[in-house]
């Protein structure tokens, strides 16, 4: 056995008994005849001492031990007014583990603070610091209430194949894999398959990775993603907008609800999200954004510097903009029937970031063959898809959200390279 209890367990009412601990040496604190030992697990940090009159061969066992060695130990609690949590651990025996080198090349205590690229050179002792331990906390909880909320709405999870044999939006940003001989493609989005299990069992999500490789090299942008995704017979943009906002909503507020000492580390707290959410057509923005200056036409894509003006304009954190121009959007999207140069669709923005992006899509094969061809795509690559089509596929709509980018929102930092543990992008393979 390694261990009785963890670290947050250990009270004062505890005293005079005998308990084993595991984790890491945090700090250690030399005294002479005692030694101060930090010791970190998942749930905290407790100080133990190793002293001479409790036992000389813990004592000199402790010698050994370097910042970050993982050990065992059992020991006694006692009260000392003067310790962290005002009670103690004073060791009998101790397990070394595992032995870490010294120097480390990460302070992991927090005192010296380190630039990113370092942070994800030694990445697994950054990620045994205390804000990334409260980061890794809080996206369990963010999971967990996606799911919940969605079930409460009737949706399923489901899976979709990561291994491709066409493009869901177009070729360019596609990793191409050799599939027993053949050349095959990860998945940029679950898409058109959502969208194929939405016309057989209505409402379907999926929470699963994604792969894009974009040449962007921002601190928006992964070549491999958790995309949070939900696609539904039977409603249009604006029923999965509400939809959104309100899991958008149920999730920070779970976070704030359940993760109050991880928010306390990152000293940091969520913004408010009022539904409804404000929305901003595409066309209205464009005019707000022309009043200020900026000699934009229909059709452009508004890009980080016009979403920061549009932000302050607006007047809060996150917004919807809606009805985007038909042609700058998938050809699965639906144009709007009072003006097909837009479409029924939206992106979720978080300051200057889309964190979403959905549409009703379009249901008749006839219409996503020649928005197909639109885009200079061959309407036969798609057939595994177009052919269901055929066979009654209902009304539907859907929306992702990039968990990452999500993250950003309710955590405070400013790169999805730090929410994430093993982050890829176009310079980054490895750890």
């Amino acid at each position: 056995m390694y261990r009785t209890h963890f670290a947050s367990e250990i009270a004062p009412e505890m005293e005079g008994k005998e308990v084993q601990l595991a984790g890491w040496v945090h700090l250690i604190r030399d005294l002479g005849g005692k030694k101060f030992v930090v010791l970190r697990d998942k749930t905290g940090q407790i100080q133990i001492v190793f002293d001479k009159s409790v036992s000389r061969d813990a004592y000199n066992s402790s010698m050994t031990l370097s910042m970050e060695s993982c050990i065992s130990i059992r020991g006694v609690v006692k009260l000392d007014r003067r310790a962290p949590k005002g009670v103690e651990v004073h060791v009998k025996s101790l397990i070394p583990l595992s032995f870490s080198k010294a120097p480390l090349p990460l302070d992991v205590s927090g005192k010296v603070e380190a630039e990113i690229d370092t942070r994800l050179r030694e990445r697994v002792l950054d990620l045994r610091r205390a804000e990334m331990q409260a980061v890794l906390k809080i996206q369990d909880t963010v999971l967990k209430s996606f799911r919940e909320f969605f079930r409460s709405k009737g949706f399923i999870e489901v899976f979709t194949p990561k291994i491709i044999a066409s493009a869901t939006e177009g070729g360019a940003q596609l990793f191409p894999v050799i599939y027993f001989g053949r050349e095959a493609f990860l998945a940029q989005s679950p898409q058109l398959y959502k969208e194929l299990l939405a016309g057989a069992i209505e409402r379907v999500f999926e929470i699963a990775p994604a792969w894009r490789a974009e040449e962007s090299d921002t601190p928006y942008h992964l070549s491999e993603f958790i995309s949070i995704d939900i696609e539904s017979a039977f409603m249009n943009y604006e029923e999965v907008m509400r939809i959104l906002e309100e899991a958008i909503k149920y999730t920070r507020d779970k976070v704030v609800e359940e993760n109050k000492a991880e928010l306390k580390v990152l000293r940091y707290n969520p913004p408010d999200v009022n539904i409804p959410i404000t929305r901003v057509s595409y066309t209205e923005a464009l005019e707000i954004l022309k009043a200020k200056g900026l000699g934009l036409k229909f059709g452009d894509d508004l890009s980080t510097p016009e979403l920061r003006i549009l932000n302050e304009e607006l007047k809060t954190p996150i917004y919807f903009i809606t009805e985007w121009p038909s042609e700058s959007r998938p050809f699965y999207t639906k144009r709007k029937e009072s003006d097909p140069r837009l479409s029924e669709s939206f992106d979720l923005i978080y300051k200057w970031i889309e964190i979403s992006s959905g549409s009703t899509r379009n249901h008749k094969r006839e219409d996503l063959e020649e928005e197909i061809k639109r885009r200079g795509l061959n309407p036969s690559n798609f057939e595994f898809y177009l052919k269901w089509f055929d066979y009654g596929m209902p009304p539907h709509a859907g929306w992702a959200i990039g968990l990452a980018r999500f993250m950003l929102m309710v955590t405070g930092l400013n790169s999805v390279k730090e929410v994430v543990p093993f982050p890829r992008d176009k310079k980054r393979l490895t750890p």
